[in-house]
């Protein structure tokens, strides 16, 4: 028995040494220490030993057994920990490459358009004045001599606000014109202003939102002409179509509250885009 153990020790660490695999180490395991392990075979005829050897080599099979144990979950956690290594090592982040770039935002189209509109006529020398987007009557109204009977006062046509205990109404406001008024009784002549903003209407269909956006304009000077209207519009739409092929035309219109009236056609004399 003792050159059995000796053999056995010499292959178990042979074994265990080569083991590259958790299987590997597995199948080392149950040649030593399974039912019927090498080891196991051993300690089993150990009982038909000679009382005197018997102590002595039960001393030497449990030490073996206890080293096996030992070696058998060394190489065990070993492999566990070059298997971690391998893992992080394929699945290491390069800090040094460049970030994943992050989605630039855009100016909103309206946002854009606006800020467009107001750069041209900013180089006409014009100014941006600015109103609440809550109105009250008059302003909205009243100063713009829009009579008490006049359709557009009509809750169909427009958002009111809950009439207040004074008994003044607000509302939102139908049109950036208020903001003209205010820039009057503000401001002293000459005046020349824009006034951008969103605009509120009970008005909803394919070519209508109840929300929408208007640009006002207000000269007030000595002597202004229909002419000088003319040719602050024509030059904004060459300014802002970047394009003097654009084809404008003024049509005789009327409206209640402008005298005298025009509206305006646009057109390109190229297919396409001009």
């Amino acid at each position: 028995m003792d050159e059995d153990l000796k053999d056995l020790e010499t292959w178990l660490a042979g074994a265990i040494a080569v083991a590259d695999s958790s299987i590997a180490v597995e199948a080392v395991r149950v040649e030593t220490l399974g039912r019927k392990g090498r080891l196991t075979a051993l300690l089993k005829a150990l009982g038909q030993q000679p009382p005197a050897k018997r102590a002595r080599q039960g001393m030497a099979l449990n030490a073996l057994k206890r080293r096996a144990t030992s070696l058998i979950e060394a190489r065990l956690d070993a492999l566990r920990e070059a298997e971690l290594e391998a893992r992080l090592a394929a699945e290491r982040v390069d800090v040094t490459l460049s970030a994943r770039p992050e989605p630039v935002g855009r100016v909103h189209p309206v946002s854009q358009t606006i800020d467009e509109v107001v750069a041209i006529f900013g180089q006409m020398g014009f100014s941006v004045a600015e109103g609440p987007d809550i109105e009250d009557d008059f302003h909205n109204f009243t100063a713009l001599n829009i009579p008490p009977e006049h359709p557009a006062r009509q809750m169909h046509d427009t958002f009111y606000l809950p009439e207040r205990a004074d008994g003044r109404r607000f509302l939102l406001r139908t049109h950036t014109s208020p903001v003209q008024i205010r820039a009057m009784r503000s401001e002293k002549p000459p005046i020349r202003i824009i006034a951008p903003g969103r605009t509120y209407r009970c008005d909803s269909d394919m070519t209508h939102t109840p929300m929408f956006h208007q640009v006002e304009g207000l000269v007030i000077d000595e002597a202004p002409h229909f002419g000088h209207l003319k040719g602050c519009v024509i030059d904004f739409i060459h300014a802002y179509f970047e394009t003097t092929a654009v084809l404008v035309r003024f049509r005789p219109s009327f409206f209640p509250f402008t005298e005298p009236s025009a509206e305006v056609d646009i057109g390109c004399s190229r297919r396409g885009t001009c």
